[in-house]
C-alpha cells in the first residue's frame, strides 16, 4: 500500500510544483548515464552494424539495470529506517517520474507566443518539447507539433509511467524512464544512431505496447466526458492508429486528432532530412492556436482517471 499512498501523494505533488528547474531532476542524469554508457561502448565494441547493435544492447542493459537499481537502494534504506521517511522519498520519486504540470507548462508557452503573434517564439517554444526541426514550422505546423506531442505525450509522460508506478513503485517508474529516454536519445532512424538505436528503439516500442492502448482508450473516456466528438474520437482510433512508424505513438495521437476534429501528423523534418508520413484524422476543421489548450484540457482528465483506474486497480489487488 505504500507505493500506492507514494504514487497519489506523487501525482498530487507532480500537478503543484510540476519540475522546478531548481532542483535536479534525475531523468537528467539518466541522460547522462546513456551519454556515458554509449561513449563507451562506442569503443568497446567494432563499428559495424552487427557492432553496433550489440552496444546498443549492452547500453540498454546497464542503463536499466543503475536506472532502477539505485532507487530502489535507496527506498529498501528509507523504508527501512522510518516507514514516513520511505513514503516520502517515494514521493518525491514518483512526483519526478510524472511529467504532468511540465507537459503542460511547456505546451502552453507555445499558446502564449502565438497568440502574441511571435512565430520565432512559438518556434523555439516547441522546439523545446519535439524532436522534429521547427525552423520550416509556419503557425498552423507550430500548433499541430505543440498537440501532437500533448498527445502522444500523455502516454509516454504520464499515463505509461503511472501504470509501472502501480505495477511496482518508483523503481518500476525509473525503469519505464530510462527506457524512454534511451529511446528519445538514441532511437533515430539517420546515423550516428541507425544502429546503436535499434534496440533501445525496439525494446520501447515492446514497454509502451500495452500503456498507449490503455491510455487511448482513457483518452476517448476523458474526451467523452469533456463533451468533445467522441464518435469521431473512435473512428479515427480505429482508422489510424498505425499510421506511424512507431506501433505506439499514433495510439493516443489518432484519439485526439478525432476528438479535435482535426487532421494530425504528415511529412517532418528530422536533423535536416525530411521524414514522409502519413496523416492521422481529418481536416473537418483547420486547426488553431486555441487546440493546444484543448489538449491540455484533455491530457489532466485522462491523467486522472487513469491514476483512478490504476489506483482502484492495484487497492483491489492488495485487498
Amino acid at each position: 500500500m505504500w507505493s500506492l499512498y507514494a504514487l497519489i501523494l506523487g501525482f498530487g505533488l507532480d500537478l503543484l510544483i510540476g519540475d522546478p528547474h531548481s532542483i535536479p531532476h534525475p531523468v537528467v542524469y539518466i541522460g547522462k548515464l546513456i551519454d556515458w554508457t554509449e561513449k563507451g561502448m562506442r569503443k568497446i565494441f567494432p563499428k559495424t552494424v552487427r557492432g553496433e547493435n550489440f552496444a546498443g544492447a549492452a547500453i540498454w542493459l546497464i542503463v536499466v539495470t543503475v536506472s532502477t537499481g539505485l532507487p530502489a537502494l535507496f527506498l529498501w534504506l528509507a523504508y527501512g529506517v522510518n516507514r514516513f521517511l520511505g513514503l516520502a522519498l517515494e514521493t518525491v520519486m514518483c512526483a519526478q517520474i510524472l511529467a504532468t504540470k511540465s507537459l503542460r507548462q511547456e505546451s502552453m508557452k507555445v499558446y502564449a507566443a502565438l497568440k502574441t503573434g511571435d512565430l520565432e517564439q512559438a518556434r523555439y517554444a516547441v522546439s523545446m518539447i519535439v524532436g522534429r526541426d521547427t525552423q520550416r514550422l509556419d503557425e498552423a505546423g507550430v500548433t499541430r507539433a505543440a498537440v501532437e506531442t500533448v498527445a502522444e505525450n500523455t502516454s509516454d509522460g504520464i499515463l505509461a509511467p503511472m501504470l509501472f508506478l502501480a505495477i511496482g513503485g518508483a523503481p518500476l517508474g525509473f525503469f519505464y524512464k530510462a527506457v524512454n529516454t534511451m529511446d528519445s536519445m538514441l532511437g533515430y532512424v539517420e546515423m550516428p544512431y541507425k544502429n546503436v538505436g535499434l534496440v533501445p528503439a525496439k525494446m520501447d516500442d515492446v514497454f509502451n505496447y500495452i500503456p498507449a492502448r490503455i491510455s487511448a482508450f482513457l483518452m476517448l473516456a476523458a474526451g467523452t466526458l469533456l463533451g468533445l466528438d467522441g464518435k469521431n474520437g473512435w473512428k479515427i482510433f480505429k482508422r489510424d492508429r498505425y499510421n506511424h512508424a512507431s506501433p505506439n505513438s499514433a495510439q493516443t495521437e489518432s484519439v485526439c486528432a478525432g476528438l479535435l476534429d482535426l487532421r494530425l501528423a504528415g511529412d517532418a523534418w528530422y536533423h535536416g532530412v525530411l521524414h514522409k508520413k502519413k496523416y492521422i484524422g481529418d481536416p473537418l476543421r483547420e486547426i488553431e492556436a486555441s487546440d493546444i489548450p484543448r489538449a491540455c484540457r484533455l491530457l489532466y482528465v485522462t491523467a486522472f482517471l487513469g491514476l483512478l483506474v490504476f489506483g482502484t486497480v492495484k487497492f483491489l489487488i492488495l485487498f
